[in-house]
């Protein structure tokens, strides 16, 4: 599992980010996209005063996409011919009007949002999870981070672990995610932790979501700035206190169990193609690169296991390669999706039949 952040520094970023981060209401009318040197702005009047932020890359996407102008096109404009990117911008902001949410951070636009998009900031949502987490017996954030796209809280709860087989040890956990920015929802989601090498799994069954969608901001013509007032402090603490709940069941028994044994069943699926080849399936289905195309194919060579349960493995092995945080993650995903996947019609019968001849692992729960 990819190292991020320490709590305590997670802690001092998101004070930091709230510090600095601001949120507007404005018609598209009211706003005048500029592109200079490379570089584009959004200017605005708030309560009659102007503004101006610059335009971070996921909110050009948000904006070319609202605006339904090929994102290539849009990015050889901000190249080639930023006044024809400008223009294009400008017209179809007057020509089909709506009020957007623009969430703003360090003088600069992040996210170009719907006004109905509802604000589940990661510092409200940790002071509403992390005491959960303390007082679950054996629970520990083994991971977190806050990148410019999501958070992430990855707990392990070491009162709950099993043996897939012996001396393979896996312990159950769940990872929090949350985005600011509208790149997702809110996500609990069971976690496997592999001792023997640490890697961490997403399990696909089981995930939990909630939604950023809530009501309309009530609003004023001209462009104004947004608060957190009491009406959305309430609608947030009940909002919250669901996501108590499902943080609380995020760890089950027998769910556990049932991965468990999946885990197990896996182990004798072997690969449908030599290693090679199953890795360029693979990287073709999930849209790897070539360097995680590499990393895959070498942890498995390295691990010498042709089977699914060794695929899914050199996949969480290969995401603690990785540079970034969120491509870290979206690999342990992809190690559960490839654990969720059918077992092959003509394999059934062979690993029923080797599964019965294997006596479970009891599922261990310490008591200290």
């Amino acid at each position: 599992m990819k190292q991020g952040k320490t709590l305590v520094d997670l802690g001092r970023e998101l004070e930091r980010q709230r510090l600095s981060r601001k949120d507007f209401v404005a018609d598209t009318r009211s706003l005048d996209f500029v592109t200079e040197d490379g570089e584009s702005a959004i200017k605005v009047n708030v309560g009659g005063k102007p503004q101006s932020f610059g335009v971070k890359d996921f909110a050009h996407q948000q904006i070319a996409t609202r605006l339904q102008i090929p994102y290539r096109y849009y990015q050889k404009m901000q190249t080639l011919s930023p006044t024809l990117l400008d223009n294009n911008v400008n017209v179809w902001f007057q020509q089909t009007p709506e009020r957007r949410l623009l969430r703003v951070m360090d003088g600069k636009v992040r996210a170009f949002l719907s006004d109905r998009y509802r604000r589940l900031d990661h510092l409200e949502l940790c002071a509403a999870v992390l005491p959960v987490i303390k007082d679950m017996k054996g629970a520990s954030i083994e991971s977190c981070e806050v990148t410019e796209s999501h958070m992430y809280l990855k707990v392990i709860n070491k009162r709950m672990k099993a043996e897939v087989a012996v001396g393979d040890v896996v312990q159950a956990g769940f990872c929090i995610s949350n985005s600011e920015i509208g790149m997702g929802s809110l996500r609990v989601e069971p976690l496997i932790y592999r001792l023997v090498c640490k890697n961490g799994l997403i399990v696909k069954d089981y995930a939990k979501k909630k939604y950023h969608v809530g009501r309309q901001v009530e609003g004023e013509d001209e462009a104004y700035e947004i608060y957190s007032d009491e009406t959305l402090a309430q609608d947030d603490r009940a909002f919250f206190m669901k996501v108590q709940d499902i943080v609380r069941c995020a760890v089950d028994e027998s769910k556990f169990m049932l991965t468990v044994d999946k885990m197990r069943e896996s182990m004798n699926i072997p690969l449908e193609h030599d290693p090679v080849k199953e890795v360029e399936v693979l990287a073709d289905k999930f849209q790897l690169t070539q360097s995680e195309q590499g990393d895959v194919l070498r942890q498995l060579f390295k691990g010498g296991d042709n089977s699914r349960y060794g695929l899914f493995n050199a996949v969480t092995a290969a995401s603690q390669l990785s540079a970034s945080y969120d491509r870290a993650t979206a690999l342990e995903r992809i190690g559960g999706e490839i654990l969720a996947m059918p077992v092959p019609r003509g394999l059934i019968p062979v690993a029923s039949k080797v599964m019965k001849n294997i006596t479970p692992l009891p599922l261990q729960l310490e008591t200290a």
